[in-house]
Protein backbone atom coordinates (compact mmCIF):
# COMPACT_ATOMS: atom_id res chain seq x y z
CA UNK A 1 0.00 0.00 0.00
CA UNK A 2 3.05 2.61 0.68
CA UNK A 3 3.96 2.09 -3.17
CA UNK A 4 0.56 3.41 -3.99
CA UNK A 5 1.24 7.22 -2.15
CA UNK A 6 3.63 9.10 -4.00
CA UNK A 7 1.65 7.68 -7.07
CA UNK A 8 -1.59 8.82 -5.52
CA UNK A 9 0.01 12.23 -4.75
CA UNK A 10 0.91 13.08 -8.61
CA UNK A 11 -2.26 12.02 -9.54
CA UNK A 12 -3.81 14.55 -6.71
CA UNK A 13 -2.42 17.58 -7.92
CA UNK A 14 -3.07 16.51 -11.68
CA UNK A 15 -6.75 16.53 -10.70
CA UNK A 16 -6.77 19.38 -8.12
CA UNK A 17 -5.46 21.77 -10.75
CA UNK A 18 -7.74 20.73 -13.34
CA UNK A 19 -10.50 20.97 -10.95
CA UNK A 20 -9.71 24.52 -9.42
CA UNK A 21 -9.72 25.75 -13.23
CA UNK A 22 -12.86 24.63 -14.55
CA UNK A 23 -14.74 24.92 -11.21
CA UNK A 24 -16.28 28.00 -11.83
CA UNK A 25 -17.53 26.83 -15.27
CA UNK A 26 -19.62 24.77 -13.49
CA UNK A 27 -21.26 27.38 -11.42
CA UNK A 28 -23.96 29.73 -12.59
CA UNK A 29 -22.70 32.76 -14.66
CA UNK A 30 -23.52 34.91 -11.55
CA UNK A 31 -21.73 33.13 -9.08
CA UNK A 32 -18.11 33.89 -7.76
CA UNK A 33 -15.37 31.57 -6.60
CA UNK A 34 -12.52 32.42 -5.60
CA UNK A 35 -9.57 29.98 -7.92
CA UNK A 36 -6.10 29.57 -7.45
CA UNK A 37 -3.81 32.23 -9.30
CA UNK A 38 -2.64 30.63 -12.64
CA UNK A 39 1.18 30.89 -11.89
CA UNK A 40 0.36 28.36 -9.16
CA UNK A 41 -1.07 26.29 -11.34
CA UNK A 42 1.96 26.48 -13.07
CA UNK A 43 3.77 26.06 -10.23
CA UNK A 44 1.87 22.89 -9.11
CA UNK A 45 2.27 21.07 -12.60
CA UNK A 46 5.88 21.64 -12.24
CA UNK A 47 5.67 19.99 -9.33
CA UNK A 48 3.61 17.03 -10.29
CA UNK A 49 5.77 16.69 -13.55
CA UNK A 50 8.85 16.37 -11.23
CA UNK A 51 7.52 13.76 -9.21
CA UNK A 52 5.80 12.10 -12.44
CA UNK A 53 9.25 11.70 -13.84
CA UNK A 54 11.12 10.82 -10.65
CA UNK A 55 8.29 7.38 -10.63
CA UNK A 56 8.98 6.89 -14.08
CA UNK A 57 12.77 6.47 -14.10
CA UNK A 58 12.43 4.45 -11.33
CA UNK A 59 9.74 2.25 -12.71
CA UNK A 60 11.24 2.03 -16.31
CA UNK A 61 15.08 1.80 -15.01
CA UNK A 62 14.59 -0.11 -12.02
CA UNK A 63 15.91 -3.63 -12.15
CA UNK A 64 19.09 -2.38 -14.15
CA UNK A 65 17.25 -2.73 -17.48
CA UNK A 66 14.76 -0.96 -19.51
CA UNK A 67 11.20 -2.10 -18.62
CA UNK A 68 8.72 -1.36 -21.82
CA UNK A 69 5.53 -2.24 -20.01
CA UNK A 70 2.41 -0.82 -21.41
CA UNK A 71 1.44 1.40 -18.98
CA UNK A 72 4.96 2.56 -17.95
CA UNK A 73 5.06 3.26 -21.66
CA UNK A 74 1.53 5.26 -21.70
CA UNK A 75 2.45 6.96 -18.10
CA UNK A 76 5.82 8.05 -19.77
CA UNK A 77 3.51 9.92 -23.22
CA UNK A 78 1.21 11.46 -21.06
CA UNK A 79 4.26 13.03 -18.96
CA UNK A 80 5.72 14.20 -21.81
CA UNK A 81 2.33 15.33 -22.89
CA UNK A 82 1.85 17.37 -19.66
CA UNK A 83 5.69 18.55 -19.72
CA UNK A 84 4.75 20.02 -23.41
CA UNK A 85 1.47 21.38 -22.18
CA UNK A 86 3.19 23.44 -19.64
CA UNK A 87 6.06 24.79 -21.99
CA UNK A 88 3.32 25.74 -24.09
CA UNK A 89 1.47 27.46 -21.57
CA UNK A 90 4.69 29.94 -20.96
CA UNK A 91 3.66 31.26 -24.54
CA UNK A 92 0.13 30.74 -24.78
CA UNK A 93 -2.58 31.30 -22.76
CA UNK A 94 -4.11 27.88 -22.71
CA UNK A 95 -5.33 27.19 -19.22
CA UNK A 96 -8.30 25.78 -20.73
CA UNK A 97 -6.02 22.46 -21.96
CA UNK A 98 -5.62 21.00 -18.54
CA UNK A 99 -8.95 19.86 -18.25
CA UNK A 100 -7.98 17.54 -21.08
CA UNK A 101 -4.43 16.39 -20.69
CA UNK A 102 -4.02 16.30 -16.50
CA UNK A 103 -6.87 14.34 -15.91
CA UNK A 104 -5.37 11.44 -18.60
CA UNK A 105 -2.41 11.96 -16.84
CA UNK A 106 -3.37 11.06 -13.74
CA UNK A 107 -5.11 7.93 -14.88
CA UNK A 108 -1.98 6.57 -16.38
CA UNK A 109 0.25 7.38 -13.27
CA UNK A 110 -2.55 5.56 -11.13
CA UNK A 111 -2.52 2.69 -13.77
CA UNK A 112 1.10 2.45 -14.14
CA UNK A 113 1.05 1.63 -10.02
CA UNK A 114 -1.48 -0.69 -10.28
CA UNK A 115 -0.93 -2.79 -12.67
CA UNK A 116 2.98 -3.64 -11.98
CA UNK A 117 4.70 -5.23 -14.56
CA UNK A 118 8.14 -6.10 -16.14
CA UNK A 119 8.31 -6.20 -19.81
CA UNK A 120 11.96 -5.81 -20.76
CA UNK A 121 12.93 -6.37 -24.60
CA UNK A 122 15.84 -9.12 -25.16
CA UNK A 123 19.22 -7.74 -24.47
CA UNK A 124 20.29 -8.18 -27.71
CA UNK A 125 17.36 -5.72 -28.76
CA UNK A 126 18.65 -3.08 -26.02
CA UNK A 127 21.41 -1.22 -28.32
CA UNK A 128 21.43 2.28 -28.52
CA UNK A 129 20.11 2.65 -32.17
CA UNK A 130 17.11 0.40 -29.99
CA UNK A 131 16.77 2.59 -27.51
CA UNK A 132 17.06 6.05 -29.39
CA UNK A 133 13.97 4.53 -31.94
CA UNK A 134 11.79 3.81 -28.88
CA UNK A 135 12.49 7.61 -27.07
CA UNK A 136 11.79 9.05 -30.51
CA UNK A 137 8.79 7.26 -30.65
CA UNK A 138 7.50 8.30 -27.29
CA UNK A 139 8.71 11.83 -28.34
CA UNK A 140 5.82 11.70 -31.33
CA UNK A 141 3.56 9.45 -29.74
CA UNK A 142 3.30 12.66 -27.33
CA UNK A 143 3.56 15.09 -29.09
CA UNK A 144 0.28 13.58 -31.32
CA UNK A 145 -1.32 13.24 -27.80
CA UNK A 146 -1.11 16.82 -27.32
CA UNK A 147 -2.63 17.58 -30.59
CA UNK A 148 -5.30 15.45 -30.72
CA UNK A 149 -6.43 16.44 -27.37
CA UNK A 150 -5.75 20.19 -28.44
CA UNK A 151 -7.76 19.45 -31.55
CA UNK A 152 -10.92 18.50 -28.88
CA UNK A 153 -10.34 21.65 -27.20
CA UNK A 154 -10.76 23.82 -30.28
CA UNK A 155 -13.71 21.52 -31.26
CA UNK A 156 -15.46 22.62 -27.98
CA UNK A 157 -14.19 26.19 -28.78
CA UNK A 158 -15.43 25.97 -32.08
CA UNK A 159 -19.09 25.00 -31.05
CA UNK A 160 -19.21 27.61 -28.38
CA UNK A 161 -18.20 30.63 -31.06
CA UNK A 162 -21.06 29.09 -32.88
CA UNK A 163 -23.35 29.22 -30.18
CA UNK A 164 -23.58 25.61 -30.09
CA UNK A 165 -24.15 23.85 -26.57
CA UNK A 166 -21.46 21.78 -25.54
CA UNK A 167 -20.78 19.04 -22.69
CA UNK A 168 -17.44 21.24 -21.60
CA UNK A 169 -18.01 24.26 -20.55
CA UNK A 170 -14.79 26.69 -20.84
CA UNK A 171 -14.24 29.40 -18.28
CA UNK A 172 -11.73 31.11 -20.97
CA UNK A 173 -10.12 29.78 -24.46
CA UNK A 174 -7.44 31.63 -26.15
CA UNK A 175 -8.33 32.65 -29.89
CA UNK A 176 -8.91 29.99 -32.48
CA UNK A 177 -6.24 31.42 -35.13
CA UNK A 178 -3.97 30.88 -32.20
CA UNK A 179 -5.10 27.62 -31.45
CA UNK A 180 -4.87 26.32 -35.01
CA UNK A 181 -1.26 27.86 -35.21
CA UNK A 182 0.00 26.26 -32.17
CA UNK A 183 -1.87 22.57 -33.78
CA UNK A 184 0.13 23.25 -36.84
CA UNK A 185 3.09 23.68 -35.29
CA UNK A 186 2.91 20.79 -32.68
CA UNK A 187 2.15 18.90 -35.92
CA UNK A 188 4.75 19.26 -38.17
CA UNK A 189 7.62 18.52 -35.24
CA UNK A 190 5.56 15.03 -34.60
CA UNK A 191 5.62 14.18 -38.29
CA UNK A 192 9.26 15.13 -38.23
CA UNK A 193 9.84 12.72 -35.65
CA UNK A 194 7.15 10.33 -36.56
CA UNK A 195 8.96 9.76 -39.83
CA UNK A 196 12.62 9.24 -38.01
CA UNK A 197 9.97 6.10 -36.21
CA UNK A 198 8.59 4.63 -39.03
CA UNK A 199 11.08 4.64 -41.84
CA UNK A 200 14.04 3.65 -38.85
CA UNK A 201 12.15 0.57 -38.37
CA UNK A 202 11.31 -0.08 -41.87
CA UNK A 203 14.93 0.25 -43.34
CA UNK A 204 16.81 -0.85 -40.03
CA UNK A 205 14.25 -3.46 -38.19
CA UNK A 206 17.03 -6.06 -38.12
CA UNK A 207 19.62 -3.61 -36.24
CA UNK A 208 16.82 -2.13 -34.26
CA UNK A 209 14.39 -5.50 -33.33
CA UNK A 210 17.12 -8.53 -34.12
CA UNK A 211 14.92 -9.28 -36.79
CA UNK A 212 14.02 -9.12 -40.20
CA UNK A 213 10.98 -6.45 -41.08
CA UNK A 214 7.30 -8.34 -41.16
CA UNK A 215 4.52 -6.25 -42.25
CA UNK A 216 2.31 -6.75 -39.26
CA UNK A 217 -0.57 -4.71 -38.39
CA UNK A 218 1.41 -1.96 -36.44
CA UNK A 219 3.17 -1.65 -39.53
CA UNK A 220 0.68 -0.83 -41.82
CA UNK A 221 -1.12 1.41 -38.92
CA UNK A 222 1.85 3.34 -38.72
CA UNK A 223 2.01 4.13 -42.27
CA UNK A 224 -1.67 4.55 -42.54
CA UNK A 225 -1.28 7.20 -39.68
CA UNK A 226 2.00 8.53 -41.40
CA UNK A 227 -0.11 9.26 -44.84
CA UNK A 228 -2.84 10.93 -42.80
CA UNK A 229 -0.58 13.64 -41.00
CA UNK A 230 1.67 14.26 -44.58
CA UNK A 231 -2.01 14.49 -46.23
CA UNK A 232 -2.84 17.03 -43.83
CA UNK A 233 0.00 19.08 -43.75
CA UNK A 234 -0.17 18.93 -47.62
CA UNK A 235 -3.76 20.58 -47.42
CA UNK A 236 -2.90 22.48 -44.97
CA UNK A 237 0.23 24.37 -47.10
CA UNK A 238 -1.42 23.71 -50.29
CA UNK A 239 -5.13 24.64 -49.47
CA UNK A 240 -4.97 26.38 -45.86
CA UNK A 241 -7.18 23.40 -44.00
CA UNK A 242 -8.61 24.70 -40.66
CA UNK A 243 -11.41 24.65 -38.48
CA UNK A 244 -13.26 21.03 -39.06
CA UNK A 245 -11.37 19.78 -41.37
CA UNK A 246 -7.93 19.79 -39.76
CA UNK A 247 -9.73 18.85 -36.31
CA UNK A 248 -11.24 15.71 -38.44
CA UNK A 249 -7.86 14.15 -40.20
CA UNK A 250 -5.92 15.36 -36.76
CA UNK A 251 -8.05 12.88 -34.65
CA UNK A 252 -8.28 10.07 -37.28
CA UNK A 253 -4.37 10.03 -37.35
CA UNK A 254 -4.08 9.98 -34.02
CA UNK A 255 -7.00 6.79 -33.72
CA UNK A 256 -4.42 5.23 -36.47
CA UNK A 257 -1.66 5.90 -33.66
CA UNK A 258 -3.43 4.54 -30.95
CA UNK A 259 -4.28 1.50 -33.03
CA UNK A 260 -0.65 0.81 -34.30
CA UNK A 261 1.02 0.84 -30.43
CA UNK A 262 -1.92 0.88 -27.91
CA UNK A 263 -3.48 -1.58 -29.74
CA UNK A 264 -0.63 -4.40 -30.18
CA UNK A 265 0.91 -3.76 -27.07
CA UNK A 266 -2.23 -4.19 -25.26
CA UNK A 267 -3.44 -7.60 -26.87
CA UNK A 268 0.53 -8.71 -26.34
CA UNK A 269 1.51 -7.64 -22.95
CA UNK A 270 -1.80 -7.66 -20.89
CA UNK A 271 -4.31 -9.94 -22.39
CA UNK A 272 -1.85 -12.71 -23.91
CA UNK A 273 0.89 -11.60 -21.32
CA UNK A 274 3.52 -11.80 -23.78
Amino acid sequence: MHHLIPYLVVAFIYLTISFDFWRPARLSSNATTATLPLKLHTAMIALGLILHGGLLYRDIFAVGSFNLGIFYALSAILWLTALIYWFATLTYQLHSLQAFVLPPAALFVLLSAINIQSYAPPAENTSTLFIAHVAIAILAYSLFTFAALHALLMAVVERRLHNKSTLIKLPSFPPLMVMESLLFKVISFGFVLLTLTVFSGILFSEEIFGEPLQFTHKIVFSIASWCIYAWLLYGRFRHGWRGKTAIRWTLFGFALLLLAYVGSHFVMQVLLNK
